[in-house]
């Protein structure tokens, strides 16, 4: 006996028939998906030539060429090198190390270094007028490092009695006459304060005392020379920085305070000035 043959749901046959082109849609997705991927990839190998001359007649006015001279693009717009294209070499000058500085951006860099340790010699020179004025000028000492100019109130006659803050005579003349000069500049100042390496009795150590040193200094230059307070702070060095100056006792030579015009140039050029000042010097 032939059993009964089960009847089809009604549309079965068109059931079967979408589930079969499904997949057609999933492969349309990758071949789209993969047009847009080749479409990106075409459209980043191209070069922009306006945009690549920019570049180039840029480049080549950096290094004082005219416009065109140093690349020359092949035939297809590649923006590629050719065989025969003209580089100049660029500028050298010196570094703080004494090796070659190449490129652009340092050639910059050691011209600002110059502008700056000019700007700090011009005021070191009309400091030096005021001390003259008041018949001190030997009683500071200047230098220029890559920190700016440091005023080093260092002499035989000494502006600090042993173990203590009070500033001699000698120290307030040397003050009053810097301080109007240092008033209208726009540096700021770190007045830094010195001992020697002998214990003290009136300060427990002496961190404290270089401290009060450098902070009466300070007060001087604000009360009575008019320094705007915002542009100062003060420093207690303690005997950490010992200063050997020939001739002087050791003793009594560190007893003292230095006032450090802060360059405001960026570290790049501050790191240049020492050789500059090498430079000046040696010539």
């Amino acid at each position: 006996m032939t059993p009964p043959r089960r009847r089809r749901r009604g549309g079965g046959d068109h059931e079967e028939e979408e589930n079969t082109e499904r997949w057609t849609v999933s492969y349309m997705d990758m071949v789209t998906v993969m047009m847009c991927l080749f479409i990106v990839l075409f459209a980043i190998s191209q070069v922009d030539q306006q945009k690549f001359y920019a570049l180039r007649d840029s480049l080549a006015a950096t290094f004082g060429q005219p416009p065109g001279a140093t690349v020359q693009v092949l035939d297809g717009g590649q923006g590629v090198l050719s065989a025969d294209a003209v580089v100049p070499d660029p500028p050298d000058v010196t570094n703080y190390s004494g090796g070659p500085i190449q490129g652009a951006e340092d050639a910059g860099n050691i011209q600002k270094a110059r502008e700056e340790v000019a700007d700090l010699k011009e005021l070191q020179r009309l400091i030096q007028e005021a001390l003259e004025q008041r018949q001190v000028a030997s009683d500071v000492s200047f230098a220029i490092t890559e920190r700016g100019l440091i005023i080093g109130l260092v002499s035989a006659d000494v502006f600090f009695s042993a173990e203590s803050a009070v500033m001699t005579d000698q120290a307030l003349q040397v003050i009053d006459a810097l301080s109007p000069v240092l008033a209208p500049r726009p540096y700021e100042l770190s007045v830094e304060g010195h001992a020697n390496n002998l214990p003290t009795l009136r300060y427990p150590t002496n961190w404290e005392l270089s401290a009060d040193r450098a902070s009466q200094v300070l007060r001087r230059m604000v009360e009575h020379g008019g320094v705007a307070p915002e542009r100062m702070r003060s420093v207690g060095l303690g005997d950490a920085h010992p200063l050997a100056a020939e001739g002087l006792d050791p003793l009594e030579v560190n007893r003292r305070v230095d006032i450090v015009v802060l360059s405001d140039a960026p570290e790049a050029v501050r790191v240049l000035m020492p050789q500059v000042v090498a430079e000046m010097e040696g010539a």
